[in-house]
């Protein structure tokens, strides 16, 4: 069996009304957008990663309601396997947002249309961002008491 590495990720669709939040960040020398995600650490949940990877990069300390879809991806590029956990929250309205961004790769964040996301085209970092936003409008969901963590 080859050895490709293997990374948990969790990635949040902040949705408020026409638009969804977005982080611009640096990426290996390049602008690249993404919803707000990251990388499970471990011994850490994976609901408390996505409420701690939303905080760091958007500032919202908002309680996620329900998942979306779990993916699962290789990149072309270096053959890293990623198993991503998708999870949604709704607002009445774009939130102001401070990221914290212990990394320092955070740009900052946007509210943005579908369509405007769709336009990014090559500059969104995984093509999972447009297939789970094409889930969520779909209505796909679980509950996040299907999440079960044994200690």
């Amino acid at each position: 069996m080859s050895h490709h590495p293997f990374a948990v990720t969790v990635a949040m669709i902040v949705h408020a009304g026409e638009r969804f939040l977005m982080v611009e960040e640096w990426q290996q020398g390049r602008i690249r957008y993404n919803q707000p995600a990251g990388h499970l650490e471990p011994g850490e949940s994976i609901l408390a990663g996505a409420q701690r990877e939303l905080l760091e990069e958007t500032g919202l300390d908002i309680k996620l309601n329900q998942g979306v879809a779990i993916y699962q991806f290789e990149a072309p590029d270096n053959g890293t396997h990623f198993v991503r956990f998708t999870f949604c929250v709704e607002v009445p309205a774009p939130l102001a947002t401070h990221p914290q961004d212990p990394d320092g790769d955070i740009i900052r964040c946007h509210w943005l249309t579908l369509s405007e996301i769709e336009a990014l085209g090559e500059q969104l970092r995984s093509p999972m961002i447009l297939a789970s936003f094409k889930d969520y409008l779909a209505g796909t969901r679980f509950e996040l008491s299907t999440l079960k963590q044994q200690d």
